[in-house]
């Protein structure tokens, strides 16, 4: 068997995402939006059990299905869904002295994130994860 193309061409499509997500969210760089990214991911990822995170982690395109698994700590308890501020102040907390995420980077990403999903299969994940998650992801 072939390798599948999402492998093949996993490194264009993770930087056409950073492309997207950027211009979305108006910043300057690909740096940038990597680490808001990663930030808006691990502010969701904290909210879903191991075997939900999964589930979501398997409708993403490789590397970033690969991000939102990096520094994963499955002991960390799970939080509850928050207004969408405290969120984005979470968000901020990833690496602060070097993050640039917008107010708005959780529908920053969300809007990036859909151009590059499966979105009917996305929005089907989504409807079986708890309350806040569909909310979580629109834009």
């Amino acid at each position: 068997m072939p390798v599948p193309a999402d492998y093949q061409r996993a490194s264009d499509q993770f930087y056409q995402y950073l492309v997207d997500a950027r211009d979305i969210a108006g910043l300057w760089s690909t740096h940038v939006t990597y680490t808001m990214t990663q930030a808006v991911f691990q502010v969701f990822r904290r909210r879903l059990s191991t075997k939900d995170a999964i589930a979501f982690a398997n409708v993403l395109p490789i590397c970033l299905r690969a991000l939102f698994v990096t520094d994963w700590d499955p002991d960390e308890p799970i939080k509850p869904f928050d207004s969408f501020e405290a969120m984005a102040e979470e968000v901020k907390s990833l690496r602060s002295e070097h993050n640039f995420s917008t107010e708005t980077a959780i529908r920053d990403v969300a809007r990036a994130l859909r151009r590059h999903v499966d979105e009917e299969a996305f929005d089907r994940l989504l409807a079986k994860l708890p309350e806040g998650a569909m909310e979580f992801w629109t834009p």
